[in-house]
């Protein structure tokens, strides 16, 4: 699978170690950065990575800041993705199962380090069900 990835500086570290694991895992990663943890502005890494999904350059995106809050925001603002904030298990697999949420958000400062490669591989593996859930995405996204 292509990933989409990017952060801003409170994100940074998370999105080197996900890097990592997506890579073991067998998936192509293509980085929007930020590269360091130098203060940035988060939308300049966001919207690109964003962009990427909704293009089909990627078929997911995972973006990540402090509390990924204003990253999901930025994400959702870009037609045809559907980014979900998870910071737990349960959030992820209904990110990825009720809501076929293409593009994940994880605050950095919100769970430990293996929560988020937990997280991360969940809203990977995890496939969307489908049914009353679809008609109610379509729905949404139509509007």
């Amino acid at each position: 699978m292509k990933i989409a990835i990017g952060s801003d500086h409170a994100g940074f570290a998370y999105k080197e170690k996900i890097k990592v694991l997506l890579k073991e895992l067998g998936h192509e990663v293509k980085d929007f950065g930020t590269n360091s943890t130098e203060a940035c502005d988060y939308p300049d890494f966001i919207r690109p990575t964003a962009e990427a999904v909704a293009k089909g350059e990627a078929e997911r995106g995972i973006v990540l800041g402090g509390s990924g809050n204003g990253e999901a925001i930025v994400a959702n603002k870009v037609k045809g993705v559907r980014c979900a904030l998870c910071f737990s298990r349960d959030t992820a697999i209904w990110g990825r199962s009720h809501n076929n949420a293409n593009c994940l958000s994880i605050g950095e400062r919100t769970v430990t380090a293996e929560q988020a490669l937990e997280i991360v591989k969940l809203f990977i593996e995890t496939p969307f069900e489908g049914g009353r859930h679809e008609r109610r995405v379509q729905k949404i996204e139509a509007a």
